[in-house]
């Protein structure tokens, strides 16, 4: 019968044995020694059934294939555009995946997206190399039109989206604001008044400082219905 040494939002630290027997399984920033499954990094310890990992509190952002990102277009080239998604990385949206509608290599493609565009986009593939490509082609995937974009650590995203979507869909409800989580780290924010960008810009970075801590969605809750 296995063991759990920690509980789902604890604080762990290289080293520490999170669990002991083969009942759980280790995932990212965990790896199992013998019967224990010990953490390598200092971070919030996620249980999901059988499956324990270990989020770290900061880090630079780690492109993966299915992440949606927000970008913004830094280059127009012949086959289509490069979008910088902050920090080392640069990504190519070709003309096939910029759009459902067929695009000519002979059209101005500025008409399409121009220098300092913003776009919610999806990650289709990343190389060895680490050449990243990006689709247009999907759910919520456009370009960004008014609203402001804030910057958050990236390992938070997860804890800013909550389980199944949670915690960002109680602040989108309770601030009337359209928001795109991308997992790089950056967030747009689009409300009808700037006090409701302004509201929702507050709670998310309230999520992001106390992202450790227990009965984070009360909280905040709390904190949305008195603003």
């Amino acid at each position: 019968m296995g063991q759990l040494n920690v509980k789902d939002k604890d604080i762990a630290i290289p080293g520490e044995v999170l669990a002991t027997g083969m009942d759980y399984l280790p995932s990212g920033g965990t790896f199992r020694e013998r019967d224990d499954v010990i953490s390598t990094q200092v971070g919030l310890v996620s249980v999901s059934g059988r499956i324990i990992k270990v989020i770290p509190l900061s880090g630079k952002y780690m492109p993966k294939k299915g992440d949606t990102i927000l970008g913004e277009v830094v280059n127009i080239g012949f086959n289509g555009w490069t979008i910088d998604l902050g920090g080392p990385y640069l990504a190519l949206l070709s003309l096939k995946d910029a759009s459902s509608d067929y695009i000519d290599r002979r059209a101005d493609l500025a008409q399409y997206y121009s220098f300092g565009d913003k776009v919610a986009a999806m990650i289709v593939n990343v190389s060895k190399s680490k050449m990243i490509d990006l689709s247009m082609k999907g759910l919520g995937l456009k370009k960004l039109k008014g609203g402001k974009i804030i910057e958050v650590t990236p390992s938070k995203v997860p804890r800013i989206i909550g389980r199944a979507g949670s915690m960002i869909s109680m602040v989108k409800e309770m601030t009337g604001c359209k928001i795109i989580v991308g997992q790089n780290g950056k967030i747009w924010v689009s409300g009808n008044q700037p006090e409701e960008e302004a509201k929702a810009t507050e709670a998310i970075m309230m999520i992001e400082d106390n992202s450790h801590t227990d009965g984070l969605t009360d909280k905040i809750k709390e904190f949305l219905e008195k603003k």
